[in-house]
């Protein structure tokens, strides 16, 4: 069987660089982690690190922020280990958390040992952020070769931090029009993410001000310029002896908001890089590092093999796949925005270990610049609605033909459902495409993501909706809505609606209307077939009914294409029957293909493994 590399086509940009590979996958205890080497030509390092992460939305932003931290450590020639808590990210589920928090901090023990393997390394520095340092405090004491340990925004009371997340939560979900009673209030939770009843209970509890002796001798805390507890949290930690260095956390906010539009505090990760190479480690304890095979994790009805691939390796993802026979195409989702491939709320998680059940495969694969995924030298920083994205998509169906993992249909919501679409009319090895919630089937030129992002989130429907709500009044009388920002937004849609209006008539000889009209005639006479899900009142139906109608009667032209309009359904999905329809889709559009017979499929799989 051919190494599934050999057949990606090499991705060199005008800069004539070739992309960083993505980190090394490896799975323990039930979660995948991704190990970043030194990079070769660098002086090796006697100290690995670990991440220990924050949990839910704040995980979410962060993970693009600790992958550049772990490339510039590995530049300075300091390998690093990051991974998921169990139950979490690409984790298993089903875990028992009787143990609370020492699910999670025994799991960073576990993964401590792994990195002194997979490096060499004798000593252990720990970068924490959020709930991680409360994590990493309660395992310094059982994390072999502990030399150090950095806190970015520390949790030091848990009881605040759960007060916290509950208004902050409130926000997401007024941010996602969810009426209340979609809103999940009955447990500590955040954008779709819910955490297990015992940890809760004991992180309420956790106040880091009472530790009585230190978890690591050298510490350095990266505070929140608002945040008193954290410089009081360093005095503690000097008064119990530490040598404590501290660092102002310039733009956590900005990071923390919105992992579509988080800004990165590069000047915190450079300063954080800076401390640890730094730490007084000799580079002699450097021992011969162990390699090790990547088993898969194996489900309830699935199994999972984190994978990289594509040009030097750039793609990070993990591979789902049925345990008992495979049935229809394989689904290759992607990614929304600068979300990880897990998806909202794990949704594509949840979805791909599902279809498996049904014994549909799938990949799910951050994109280039996202997550896990290195960005590619010489392309744009703002990848999103770019055309460069077509490449990863193209990488992507390599490694799954290489595989034999065909047909492929492609799958996405919001920005990945527009790179789905768009891949389609370049890559004719796409047998079918599901696409939720599209902004736009064509991006403007010149036209702002960021602002689109923040400015374009809501259809004057929705406006009209929430303006009826007796919630909305309490909550512009308590000076929680943004007024002035409501009232641009409206005034703009109200511009927008006259505008078409008026455009209408000429819509099909427009530069984006022939765009349009002649993506959808392209894929009909591929005879490609199209599933357009919306959420009621997505911003995405203005552009829709634009073309086809508002009652879709325009895609009677095009038979391959058929539209589903979800109501009581925010952009995200978040409620249950949403989801639910979601999946019937996906599983009805895999099944309408009959896979790939593979009659190497040990050796196929064998071949991932070792890569």
């Amino acid at each position: 069987m051919t190494d599934a590399r050999l057949k990606s086509r090499p991705v060199r940009e005008a800069s004539g660089l070739i992309p960083r590979p993505a980190s090394e996958p490896l799975t323990f205890g039930g979660t995948i982690g991704l190990f970043a080497p030194a990079c070769a030509g660098t002086k090796p390092s006697g100290l690995a690190v670990l991440f220990a992460s924050p949990w839910g939305l704040e995980e979410m932003c962060t993970r693009k922020f600790w992958r550049i931290i772990s490339e510039k450590l590995a530049d300075r020639g300091i390998p690093s280990l990051r991974f998921d808590y169990p139950g979490t990210g690409d984790a298993l589920d089903g875990v028992d958390f009787k143990n609370g928090l020492g699910v999670w901090s025994d799991s960073l023990v576990a993964a401590g040992a792994h990195l002194k393997a997979l490096s060499g390394c004798e000593r252990i520095a720990v970068v924490s952020q959020g709930l991680g340092a409360v994590v990493a405090a309660k395992a310094a004491e059982k994390i072999e070769g502990l030399e150090a340990i950095a806190y970015l925004a520390p949790v030091v009371s848990g009881r605040l931090h759960v007060r916290e997340l509950a208004v902050w939560s409130r926000v997401v979900d007024e941010n996602l029009s969810l009426p209340e009673e979609q809103r999940q209030k009955a447990s500590v939770s955040i954008a779709s993410l819910t955490m297990p009843a015992e940890v809760a209970e004991e992180v309420r509890k956790v106040n880091l001000m009472t530790a009585d002796r230190v978890p690591a001798l050298r510490t350095l805390v990266v505070g929140r310029a608002d945040r008193p507890a954290d410089h009081d949290f360093a005095t503690h930690l000097r008064g119990l002896g530490a040598d404590v260095t501290e660092q102002v956390f310039q733009g956590y906010e900005r990071l923390v908001s919105n992992p579509a539009i988080s800004k990165l505090p590069l000047q915190v990760a450079e300063n954080l890089v800076d401390w640890i190479a730094a730490l007084p480690v000799e580079p002699h304890s450097v021992r011969e590092s162990q390699r090790m095979a990547v088993a898969p994790l194996a489900g309830d009805g699935f199994a999972e093999t984190p994978v990289r691939f594509g040009s030097n390796n750039r793609l990070s993802g993990v591979l789902c796949e049925p345990l008992h026979g495979r049935s229809g195409a394989t689904v290759l989702f992607l990614t929304s925005a600068y979300d990880r491939h897990v998806g909202w709320g794990r949704t594509t998680v949840m979805m791909a270990r599902t279809l498996a059940r049904s014994g549909i495969a799938s990949l799910r694969f951050d994109t280039a610049g996202a997550g896990d995924s290195p960005p590619v030298p010489g392309r744009p920083e703002q990848v999103l609605y770019h055309s460069s994205q077509n490449a990863d998509v193209s990488e992507a169906i390599d490694f799954l033909e290489a595989l034999r993992l065909t047909p492929v249909v492609t799958s996405g919501r919001c920005s990945g459902a527009y790179l789905g679409f768009q891949a389609s009319l370049v890559e004719p090895r796409i047998a079918g495409n599901v696409s939720v919630n599209p902004a736009v089937f064509r991006w403007r030129p010149g036209r702002s993501v960021e602002d689109a992002i923040i400015n374009g989130t809501r259809s004057l429907d929705d406006y009209g909706k929430r303006a009826l709500r007796i919630e909305t009044f309490k909550r512009i009388l308590k000076g929680e809505v943004n007024v002035l920002a409501a009232v641009r937004n409206i005034v703009n849609g109200i511009g927008s609606r006259i505008r078409n209006k008026l455009l209408h008539v000429f819509r099909a000889v427009l530069p984006e209307g022939r765009a349009i009209y002649g993506a959808f005639r392209a894929l009909h006479q591929r005879g490609m077939p199209v599933s357009l899900i919306y959420s009621e009142n997505d911003l995405g139906l203005e552009q829709y009914h634009f073309y086809f109608g508002r009652d879709g009667s325009g895609l009677s032209r095009f038979p391959n294409v058929s539209s589903t309009i979800i109501p009581d359904a925010d952009h995200n999905l978040t409620p249950d029957h949403a989801r639910e329809i979601y999946l019937d889709t996906l599983r009805k559009m895999a099944f309408r293909f009959a896979p790939a017979v593979d009659t190497n499929h040990s050796e196929t799989r064998d071949a991932v493994a070792a890569e």
